[in-house]
């Protein structure tokens, strides 16, 4: 150690230039590492300072001069009109409607505003584009211009309607895939001696690697049974979210077993065995319709090849005689 020592002290002996260079980067190296933490400490209390208010009051008078805060407001205020007067055209279309948003997994408030926007602005874009495109695209066609930038406008008003709908029907699937897997995993943990709350809050989490919307709607239930809704009002509208009659028949059985004093438990296994036995049947209805589905190309695309391989010899020797 002492040698150590010494040899360091007779480099900087020689070399006084290293001193110097280490204290001076040290003084940087503090003076940057100082600055920084101000910077940051700054900029944490401002953006603590940003979400004191949620009402907008929270920024600064420079602010609500800026393009962006401009284009937030007239969004907002679009938006809220647009969500109060379709609202009172009519209420049973309005209903459905969220009730679709909601099974497709748009949750928002004000998701049917941003539909009818959508589909307004989807509308005038797909009609602009077509007015500029078709003079490039077809030269010849005058007498279909408007016909063809109407269709096209169309379309674009048709786009979140199929949008939606694909996305419910994908969800559906997935639901319909996971719902025999649930009663499954219901009747385990009911066996196990949890409480409806606890089995629900268990079985989601178990499902939302394999099914996350699945696992996902479960967890909301749970969420509506802590906040002090009943069991009975949760699982129909976990039924509504969902979309299938199998969940609005799990809601129907556990009320009527709660109702009737049966045995919860014994009412789920029966239904679980009834579900794994319509997975089943779903599984050999699609099997027994593949022949009829694989008909089809094999008409369109095998025996017009088949019979031009056994009429074409004829044709020749006919033709060469």
């Amino acid at each position: 150690m002492d040698a150590l020592l010494q040899s360091l002290i007779e480099v900087f002996d020689k070399n006084p230039g290293i001193i110097l260079g280490a204290l001076v980067f040290l003084a940087a190296s503090s003076l940057s590492f100082g600055v920084m933490t101000a910077v940051r400490v700054r900029s944490s209390v401002k953006r603590r300072a940003a979400h004191i208010s949620a009402d907008g009051s929270r920024r600064p008078a420079e602010n609500r001069r800026s393009l962006r805060y401009a284009s937030m407001k007239a969004a907002q205020r679009l938006l809220d009109y647009t969500n109060k007067n379709y609202s009172d055209a009519d209420e049973g279309n309005m209903r459905l409607l969220r009730r679709k948003l909601i099974q497709a997994g748009f949750l928002d408030p004000q998701a049917a505003a941003y539909y009818f926007v959508a589909r307004l602005v989807l509308a005038v874009v797909c009609a602009v584009g077509a007015f500029f495109l078709l003079p490039t695209v077809m030269p010849n066609a005058k007498g279909m211009f408007w016909p063809l930038v109407g269709v096209a406008g169309l379309l674009g008003y048709f786009v979140p309607s199929i949008y939606v709908n694909r996305r419910i029907a994908a969800r559906q699937a997935e639901h319909r895939a996971g719902f025999p897997d649930f009663m499954d995993l219901l009747v385990v943990c009911a066996d196990a001696g949890l409480s409806m709350e606890a089995a629900l809050d268990r079985v989601g989490r178990e499902l939302a690697d394999s099914y996350p919307s699945l696992g996902a709607n479960i967890h909301m239930t749970t969420l509506e049974m802590r906040a002090g809704r009943a069991l009975s009002d949760a699982l129909e509208h976990f039924g509504d979210r969902l979309g299938l009659a199998e969940a609005r028949s799990f809601a129907t059985l556990l009320q009527q077993s709660e109702e009737l004093g049966s045995s919860m438990t014994d009412a789920l296994r029966v239904y679980s065995d009834d579900m794994r036995h319509k997975r089943l049947s779903r599984a050999e209805e699609k099997a027994y319709s593949l022949p009829a589905k694989l008909s089809v190309p094999l008409i369109l695309c095998i025996f017009p090849v088949l019979i031009i391989v056994i009429m074409l010899p004829v044709f020749v020797r006919f033709s060469g005689s």
